[in-house]
């Protein structure tokens, strides 16, 4: 940090005597608090963690895949807007939700979405499942997005692992990359 603070590894560090490394449990809980108070500092203000439903969180969490988050903000707005409801996306017309999806690109991810409406709605009676393992079920769900809607929305303790976690989780544990291809 700039500001003259100490960033929350160089806390880590100082906490760590030169003859005993800290252990795991330690670390993780050496780093929460600083990581976390550094998070709400800094935390964008985004449509779907203003209100966090797990049908928000689900859309968004597709939409931002190989997508920017700027880019997103506008589409997730029309989107809500024109399916407010699980319901009125698994009733959609392909026509219109491809339209309101053109500029997002990747319109696989708009066929699942749908599919995947309509199992929440046969199987679910409508309501995204408050389990890991039942959104992994569902189509364009993967293990990021379900551990996504599983923690944001429901506050299940899974994680929602990607390319940015597992940046932060080497330097943390001081993983050596294996690869130059960005993580």
């Amino acid at each position: 940090m700039c500001d003259g603070r100490l960033h929350f590894y160089d806390r880590l560090q100082i906490l760590e005597e030169k003859d005993r490394s800290l252990e795991q449990r330690e670390r993780l809980r050496a780093v929460e608090k600083p990581l976390l108070a550094w998070y709400a500092s800094r935390a964008r203000k985004l449509p779907w963690r203003e209100d966090p439903k797990p049908y928000r969180v689900w859309i968004s969490e597709i939409m931002l895949q190989q997508t920017r988050v700027e880019a997103v903000k506008p589409y997730f707005e029309r989107f809500m807007e024109a399916f407010p409801e699980i319901r009125d996306l698994a009733q959609a017309e392909d026509d219109r939700l491809m339209k309101l999806w053109e500029g997002l690109g990747y319109y696989s991810r708009a066929r699942n979405l749908k599919a995947a409406a309509i199992q929440v709605m046969e199987r679910f009676n409508g309501a995204l499942p408050a389990s890991y393992e039942a959104l992994l079920s569902l189509p364009g769900i993967g293990s990021y997005t379900a551990g996504a809607i599983a923690s944001i929305a429901y506050g299940i303790p899974v994680p929602a692992v990607d390319g940015n976690v597992l940046r932060v989780v080497s330097v943390f544990w001081q993983i050596p990359r294996t690869s130059e291809k960005p993580l």
